[in-house]
C-alpha cells in the first residue's frame, strides 16, 4: 500500500520517471505547462504532482493535441498555475523615448551595476543624438 506522503525528487528523477528529458521538464515551466519546483536553486525539487502533470501532457500529445492545445485544455479545466506574487520594478528613462525596468530585488551591487550601465547608454544615446542633428 502507497503512502499519501508526497515524494519529493529531484529533476532528474522527475524527467526519468515520466521518461522525458530534464531540458523537456524545463521547457514546459517556461511555457507554464508544469508548476515551476517546490523550491529553486540547487536544492530544487519536485512532487507527485509534477510527475502527474507531465503524465497528462505526455498522454494528450499522444491523441496529437499541440501544447498550445494542451495549455488551453489544462487552464480550461481549471488547472492553473496561480498567479505569481506582484513585484516592485524601478523604472529608469534613458532617453524620452527609451524606458528600462529593473526587479527590485536585484541585489544592491547588482543595482549599482545596472545603474552604472543605464548612465552609460544613455551617454552614448545622447552622444549618437547630437551626432545625428550635427549630420542630419
Amino acid at each position: 500500500m502507497q503512502d499519501h506522503v508526497s515524494k519529493h525528487m529531484g529533476i532528474a528523477e522527475l524527467a526519468e520517471r515520466a521518461e522525458t528529458s530534464r531540458r523537456t521538464v524545463r521547457y514546459y515551466i517556461a511555457r507554464g505547462l508544469l508548476h515551476g519546483p517546490l523550491r529553486a536553486g540547487r536544492d530544487a525539487f519536485y512532487d507527485e504532482g509534477h510527475l502527474e502533470r507531465l503524465e497528462t501532457i505526455k498522454a494528450l500529445q499522444d491523441k496529437g493535441l499541440t501544447l498550445q492545445d494542451i495549455a488551453h485544455r489544462l487552464n480550461r479545466a481549471g488547472i492553473r498555475e496561480p498567479l505569481p506574487a506582484p513585484t516592485s520594478w524601478w523604472q529608469y528613462c534613458v532617453a524620452e523615448d527609451i524606458i528600462v525596468w529593473v526587479k527590485t530585488i536585484a541585489s544592491p551591487w547588482r543595482a549599482r551595476r545596472v545603474q552604472r550601465a543605464l548612465a552609460d547608454m544613455a551617454r552614448q544615446i545622447s552622444i549618437e543624438e547630437v551626432q545625428d542633428e550635427h549630420n542630419g
